[in-house]
């Protein structure tokens, strides 16, 4: 038989096939709205990261990416139906880091997912850690905080975004090496730690430069330090903890998005390809570069290496925080 003749024959066999087979609905792929879910609260930094990425990307795509938000237990609610959700492209998640690792870590979340039950698609930013807090606030310095904590343990209040956090492993870590001790506050979400810590619910905010950055600039509320080795480009007069003498406290936010296990290649592709362009897009450069999140792009099977990666390194402080939060 002709090679060409062949060659169309295969082509026809695996378009004709079931299973992981190429069929013409995943190549025609969207043919409809496309949901992004986001399992944190409509208004913190990973939601605003999120919305603005879906609205450069559905006009690459051709169809609606419609962002909605499932909120619940740092993040393991959303989470738990994503991973339920059939695998055709139409229903994808964004997720945060530590987040997703912490959940499966931690055997008292009982989660009834783990990392290969999603398939990684590519991420968009990454997003040093922050200690803040209200203008009004009398810490005016990292150091002011301390020293009120070694003087009143257990009595300063600080905030998370939700329990196993990044937000609450750097509180842990702070404790550990100031050698003090907070009364930890959890939140869902960077929205709700926002407006208790304005009103003086809590004393001092873990979150990330993204989540605050416009407030910061806008008088609202005050940096402390940046927990990262490198100033932030968009708070470049807040100092870092290491350069404040805590070289161990180093916390950050990995934000991107995420299908159900087994999505078919071309639907993957084809996600993958869109956001990619949607991320470098001028557009989302300067909209990104305006609330202050940093763009960190990670594709595919590079994107689950870093979560399996993670997950290891995540081990460790996990067992720390247990065993910190069950002698409170």
């Amino acid at each position: 038989m002709h090679k060409m003749a062949l060659g169309s024959l295969v082509l026809f066999g695996v378009l004709a096939m079931g299973g992981n087979a190429y069929s013409q609905a995943q190549i025609d792929f969207p043919k409809r709205p496309i949901t992004l879910q986001v399992p944190w609260v409509a208004g913190g930094g990973t939601d605003v990261g999120a919305r603005i990425l879906a609205s450069i990307a559905e006009k690459k795509i051709g169809q609606p990416i419609v962002v909605i938000n499932k909120v619940g237990a740092g993040s393991q609610v959303g989470l738990t139906e994503l991973s339920r959700q059939k695998p055709d492209g139409y229903y994808i998640g964004f997720v945060s880091t530590p987040h997703i690792c912490t959940i499966i870590l931690d055997p008292e979340r009982k989660a009834a997912f783990r990392l290969d039950s999603f398939t990684p698609i590519i991420t968009q930013v990454l997003d040093p850690g922050l200690i803040w807090v209200k203008a009004e606030s009398p810490y005016k310095t990292l150091k002011d905080l301390l020293d009120d904590a070694k003087k009143r343990p257990g009595v300063v209040r600080a905030s998370t975004t939700g329990i196993m956090s990044d937000d609450h492993l750097a509180i842990l870590m702070m404790e550990k090496a100031a050698g003090v001790k907070f009364r930890i506050v959890h939140f869902e979400g960077g929205a709700q730690q926002l407006t208790a810590t304005l009103g003086g619910q809590v004393d001092v905010s873990f979150d990330n430069v993204g989540s605050v950055v416009l407030r910061i600039k806008g008088g609202q509320v005050r940096g402390l330090a940046v927990m990262d080795r490198e100033r932030s480009k968009f708070l470049p007069d807040v100092p870092t903890t290491p350069e404040l003498g805590y070289l161990s406290v180093i916390s950050s936010s990995t934000r991107g998005a995420m299908g159900p296990k087994g999505m078919p290649l071309p639907i993957l592709k084809k996600l993958q390809d869109t956001f990619r362009e949607a991320i470098k897009d001028p557009e989302h450069i300067e909209k990104m570069e305006k609330t202050g999140l940093a763009i960190k792009m990670i594709v595919g099977d590079e994107f689950g290496k870093y979560l399996r990666d993670l997950q290891e390194q995540c081990k460790p402080l996990v067992e720390e925080a247990r065993k910190a939060e069950q002698g409170r």
